[in-house]
């Protein structure tokens, strides 16, 4: 840490603009763990003597009260812990999150509007903050896509586990007789990047495509042909942004959303790991999935991958998703160990 503060306080330092970024990321990175650590410190300590004194005076209210404290302080180290196996070159950047729906028409759709909500509240929980860039509506229900922006320390490092296709068995609310339907969405991140990753776009390799943004309801945005579609055409890798009313800042927003997932698809290549990506971009439907939720007729979320399941069906759907991406970066660290021992 001393090292880092006196690289950050050396006046010559931007001079040098790639080292002082990382090195200020580095900073910030350090910075957030010692104040975690501290705040840890503290609410067990308080949990600690409120519970004491809860068992002195027999206060069974305040004793409930220090034992929550003390499951917050618990799943806070948690999350420390799971920090700690990141490593990778992206891996505390923000986030883009794309869901697609698969096929089945609107019980997809809706499905997919779920995990939407899902990522959402758990970026939320973490004290991140989350934008929605592009939105295509469902035909009656939900949502056909979505890519949404995820900033905060770690989250492209945490969202990577989440890349596959997610599986709902349940009572479909649009069948009429109440039948049990299975619906599959994909889920794919990559890590936002900065002006500084060299990722060389060329102009003759983009088709750009203008189109009338949406919002709910079927309401327009604007009336103007304000959003942007870019496909970068040797790789076939499509971004679309229509966050802003301007034309202008949607092209620089998805040029940098297009430059993410190239810089992505080259980490990938350097880590051996393109199965992997290439895995997470099969067929949205049975045999791909990495996690089931299941709500009928009994309910249950179980990782595929690493065994790892809640009852907590409602929680998890409410964002409570920590405990499949602690283990799956665990077991991902493992084979890796595995694979160079």
């Amino acid at each position: 840490m001393e090292d880092v503060l006196k690289q950050a306080e050396d006046p010559n330092l931007w001079s040098d603009q790639t080292k002082a970024k990382a090195v200020m990321r580095e900073k910030s990175r350090l910075e957030s763990a010692l104040e975690g650590f501290e705040e840890i410190s503290t609410k067990f300590e308080d949990a600690q003597v409120m519970l004491e004194l809860a068992s002195e005076e027999k206060d069974e209210d305040a004793k409930a009260e220090a034992m929550a404290e003390l499951k917050e302080v618990h799943k806070r180290v948690s999350q420390m812990e799971t920090e700690q196996l990141l490593s990778g070159e992206a891996d505390a950047n923000n986030a883009f999150l794309e869901i697609h729906s698969g096929a089945g028409g609107t019980e997809s759709q809706d499905w997919a509007s779920i995990l939407e909500r899902m990522y959402y509240r758990w970026g939320e929980r973490r004290g991140f903050k989350v934008e929605i860039v592009e939105e295509t509506k469902g035909d009656e229900a939900g949502i056909k896509s979505a890519t949404l922006l995820i900033q905060g320390l770690y989250a492209y490092g945490l969202l990577k586990t989440e890349i596959g296709v997610h599986r709902l068995v349940r009572i479909s609310p649009f069948d009429s007789q109440s039948r049990r339907h299975t619906s599959f969405a994909s889920v794919f991140s990559y890590p936002e990047v900065d002006d500084d990753i060299d990722i060389v776009i060329e102009e003759k390799d983009l088709r750009i495509d203008t189109f009338r943004a949406s919002g709910a309801g079927g309401q327009h945005v604007n009336t103007t042909d304000s959003a942007v579609r870019i496909t970068h055409i040797p790789t076939n890798t499509v971004v679309s942004c229509q966050q802003e009313r301007s034309q202008h800042k949607n092209r620089d927003k998805a040029m940098s959303m297009l430059k993410a997932k190239l810089f992505e698809l080259e980490i990938r290549k350097q880590q051996e790991e393109k199965d992997a990506l290439e895995a997470s971009k099969t067929e949205n439907g049975w045999g791909n999935q990495i996690r089931s939720y299941v709500l009928h007729p009994y309910r249950m979320v179980k990782d595929l991958r690493t065994g790892v399941e809640s009852s907590d069906a409602d929680g998890v759907l409410d964002g409570d998703i920590d405990q499949y991406i602690q283990e799956a970066l665990a077991q991902k660290l493992t084979a890796g160990a595995q694979r160079t021992a």
